[in-house]
């Protein structure tokens, strides 16, 4: 709340319950700090993660298109748009393994085939060396695309909880700290104004009484 918004309340139990909000405030950034630091960690290691898998991906594009050019030069293209058996992931399992960093959940992908086949996969039609390493050049960047999809949905989880972790830090640090601080100095400035008043008074009527014990036996006499 602003200073000009909170209203003060001039005394000690105030400023001692004020201490103890700034306290918790403190206690409050120190864990939003903390979970920046992990949250950037993970980040990096995710960044690390991903420029792996998107230079994997890379050279298997290269393949991929060295052996899609070769098996249309061999083929043609209306006869490979054809090809039978065609390529097919029915076979393929995605296995997602699931892991949890201060309550965000982040997952690990990856395509296998099954241990075992029912059956032998069915021989192509005009089977031929260009088109089988095509196929295979295709299989192999769908397994680490899989991968690096996954890397990427986490990258953007983890962006998006360190924007609006870094927000509310920021928002502590800048904003809600310093007017706590501002209204602990106005309230301890009064008070110290209070105090000296209090001593004055009493320094005052300490002098008049003395003045007065002076006089009364000359009064007297």
């Amino acid at each position: 709340m602003a200073e000009s918004q909170r209203e003060i309340t001039v005394s000690r139990i105030a400023l001692l319950d004020l201490k103890d909000e700034r306290s918790l405030v403190q206690e409050g950034y120190s864990l939003l700090d903390e979970k920046r630091i992990l949250l950037a960690t993970e980040i990096k290691r995710q960044l690390a993660r991903h420029a792996l898998l998107r230079s994997a991906c890379a050279e298997l594009e290269k393949e991929v298109l060295a052996r899609s050019v070769a098996a249309i030069t061999r083929h043609g293209m209306d006869e490979l748009s054809v090809y039978a058996p065609p390529l097919s992931v029915e076979d393929h399992r995605l296995r997602l393994r699931r892991s949890r960093l201060l309550g965000l959940e982040l997952a690990e992908v990856h395509l296998e085939l099954p241990a075992q086949q029912q059956a032998p996969p069915a021989r192509p039609f005009n089977a031929t060396p260009e088109a089988s390493a095509c196929a295979a050049a295709h299989a192999a960047w769908l397994l680490r695309a899989a991968e690096l999809a996954a890397c990427r949905v986490n990258l953007r989880r983890l962006a998006r909880e360190y924007v609006r972790t870094e927000r509310r830090a920021k928002a502590i640090e800048n904003v809600l700290m310093p007017e706590i601080d501002s209204t602990i100095k106005v309230i301890d400035e009064q008070l110290e104004s209070l105090d000296q008043e209090e001593v004055a008074r009493l320094r005052q009527r300490s002098e008049s009484s003395s003045l007065v014990g002076s006089r009364g036996p000359a009064a007297a006499g």
